[in-house]
């Protein structure tokens, strides 16, 4: 790699997480991020660089352009999706958090990715963009090719969504980490309940197997049909886990999970008045191999 090249590679790498966590809000998936800002590191070599002012705002409308021609296809894709459909789960949220941005950016809750999911891809693109990351709307239209009046209504009906699904009360790390520790406990003994006691009343129980894992098609709702559903497979799972160990998941506590013969599943939550209000159970490989590896 001659000098400038170098020295291209080097301003990139400078922004490189910006635009990782910027593309992974966007599509829900570590890997299609991954993809995304590699699409956009080639075309920035390709980029003459004397009419660039601001680099970041600059990479930021690649990155963003192109994940919008990717939720196009996504949401397709979504529509045929077998049972539900959940993030791909990340580890280390402080590699995605934005810089200068309020309580959003360092938000990358599974329930918030799961409310993102729900807006229209230009709802999503002008919230990210301007909540999340501090992009004005005279940026934020460029990017989508609307007018900054029609970017500002885009963005206020996507904080409105993202502010209704929030919690008021936020459960603190430590109430967190305890729930998610008896929860375990709870769940590998079957006891129903020390279970019961640990879920809301109207908990929900969301699996996500694309079709490629065994998983309940349709979430189940209800503190006892959920405790009936994990005090079932904590009978069958004594028999085949190899491994069960703790991990921050999307920035929340929860559990990694291998079985006997490789394959690996990821346990979050959803935390609400010091009760566990949503369980999330990865099972998905294609989201989870990252997972493998480590």
């Amino acid at each position: 790699m001659d000098a400038q090249h170098q020295d291209e590679a080097a301003v990139f790498e400078e922004h490189r997480r910006h635009l990782t966590g910027l593309a992974y809000r966007m599509l829900g998936s570590l890997a299609e991020a991954q993809d995304v800002v590699q699409d956009a590191y080639l075309r920035w070599h390709r980029t003459q660089r004397t009419g660039v002012g601001d680099v970041r705002a600059f990479l930021s409308r690649v990155v963003a352009r192109l994940c919008l021609d990717r939720l196009k296809s996504a949401r397709a894709r979504h529509e045929h999706y077998v049972g539900p459909w959940l993030p791909e789960p990340v580890l280390d949220q402080s590699e995605l958090a934005a810089d200068g941005a309020g309580d959003y950016g360092h938000d990358l809750s599974v329930a918030l990715m799961l409310t993102l999911e729900r807006l229209s891809p230009l709802e999503r693109a002008a919230f990210l963009l301007h909540d999340v990351f501090d992009m004005d709307f005279d940026e934020v239209a460029d990017v989508l090719g609307r007018t900054p009046a029609n970017c500002r209504q885009l963005a206020a009906r996507g904080r409105v969504h993202v502010r209704a699904s929030r919690p008021r009360f936020r459960s603190s790390a430590q109430e967190c980490e305890r729930l998610a520790a008896a929860f375990g406990a709870a769940a590998q003994s079957g006891d129903p309940q020390a279970l019961a006691g640990l879920l809301a009343e109207d908990v929900t129980y969301y699996s996500d197997g694309g079709g490629k894992a065994p998983a309940a098609l349709r979430p189940v709702v209800g503190r006892d049909k959920v405790v009936r559903l994990i005090k079932g497979l904590a009978a069958k799972g004594a028999a085949i886990l190899k491994e069960v160990r703790t991990a921050q998941i999307n920035g929340a506590p929860g559990f990694i999970m291998r079985r006997a013969n490789g394959q690996v599943a990821a346990v979050a939550f959803d935390f609400r008045n010091g009760k566990i209000a949503n369980i999330y159970l990865m099972l998905n490989p294609d989201k989870l191999r990252h997972l493998a590896v480590q």
